[in-house]
């Protein structure tokens, strides 16, 4: 027997999730993994390498409960907000009884964790505004554990409507997690459900470092939810899922200082993406711009594969989202720096747009 048939079958039959940097390129301007283009500087203050560090740092937890507008018992860090989705289906989905469901397009972790652990993926699509079908909801929810909002959506960029959210909530009380993605809620900060977990004692919430607190590789991420929720993941989590620097580094960023620098950081994404998303209208080969709530832009283009390889040729790499339901034709462009952007729009502007012909 080969080591490939050792293997479980629904490993040996899983497609891994294509992250930025597994796609590869040769780029100098990085436009496609949503990171914080330019380096922050941190010095590490804990030179205790030989011990095991805390399961749960104490301080990165208090500060961030803080941050967060939450208690601390609400609070459970993790590499990641990945594996914050891991382990929910790990601690409340039964391989080969219970499900997930998530509505595409949106991020393409939900469906790879639950399938290398065996757990149907269910899919609902979202509706033509990219708003929850909420009735194909309901008639997919019966024997669902876990379902996966990602809000603002990964890669649209719009905001779930909140009273959609409380009729998802409604639907799946006693039945389901209801677990908002809010990997980009620094972006938009007043949408947070943060503030509803002791109305909800079903809902989650992820949060992450890896966005508008530029500290994508230090994979550090959060699940927000009730305490009986957190105590269940602990009994699932890694025994060490943090390691010293990484917390000594989390919790700087989340000092107060952090806070404001990271609040900095946002305001001027913000007034690059105004530039990047005025200039796309103005783009021959661009033939839609989507409104974003993050700190990326979703474009339909004009013979998007030729485009992205153009660019990609160039040194400019962006995320192509062809194979995504409903997002034909769409580009990803992660706001980077001025600099960047303008490079961007240079390039896109070499690119031919859709003929008089083409265009009726």
């Amino acid at each position: 027997m080969s080591i490939e048939e050792l293997a479980r079958e629904n490993v040996r039959a899983l497609t891994p999730y294509q992250s930025a940097r597994r796609l590869g390129g040769n780029g100098d301007v990085w436009l496609n993994a949503n990171e914080y283009p330019i380096a922050v500087e941190f010095e590490l203050t804990q030179q205790t390498l030989n011990r095991y560090p805390e399961c749960q740092p104490k301080l990165v937890i208090e500060r961030y409960a803080e941050y967060a507008g939450v208690k601390p018992e609400q609070v459970l860090v993790s590499r990641g907000a990945d594996e914050g989705i891991e382990l929910l289906i790990r601690a409340f989905c039964e391989p080969g009884k219970d499900a997930v469901l998530y509505c595409p397009p949106t991020y393409g972790m939900y469906s790879v964790s639950s399938e290398a652990f065996n757990v149907e993926c269910r899919t609902v699509p979202t509706l033509a505004d990219w708003q929850l079908d909420l009735p194909a909801i309901a008639e997919n929810i019966e024997g669902v554990k876990v379902i996966y909002v990602c809000s603002p959506n990964n890669p649209t960029g719009q905001l779930i409507n909140p009273q959609d959210f409380r009729v998802l909530l409604e639907m799946a009380r006693g039945k389901a997690l209801v677990v908002a993605d809010e990997a980009y809620i620094e972006f938009c900060p007043q949408a947070t459900l943060a503030g509803w977990l002791n109305e909800y004692p079903h809902l989650v919430v992820l949060r992450t470092l890896s966005k508008a607190f530029a500290l994508a590789g230090l994979r550090c991420g959060f699940t927000l939810a009730n305490e009986e929720v957190i105590n269940l993941l602990m009994k699932v989590i890694a025994p060490y899922p943090l390691s010293t620097p990484v917390a000594d580094i989390a919790a700087q960023a989340l000092s107060p200082q952090g806070i404001n620098a990271m609040r900095e950081r946002v305001a001027e994404i913000l007034v690059n993406r105004q530039y990047l998303i005025a200039a796309l209208h103005d783009v021959a080969c661009v033939e839609q711009v989507f409104d974003s709530e993050t700190n990326y832009v979703l474009a339909r283009i004009t013979a998007s594969s030729a485009v992205f390889k153009s660019l990609w040729d160039q040194g400019i790499i962006l995320r192509d989202q062809n194979k995504q339901p409903s997002l034909s034709g769409c580009l990803r462009i992660t706001v980077g720096t001025r600099t960047e952007c303008e490079r961007t729009i240079a390039a896109l502007r070499e690119q031919p747009g859709l003929t008089a012909t083409e265009g009726v």
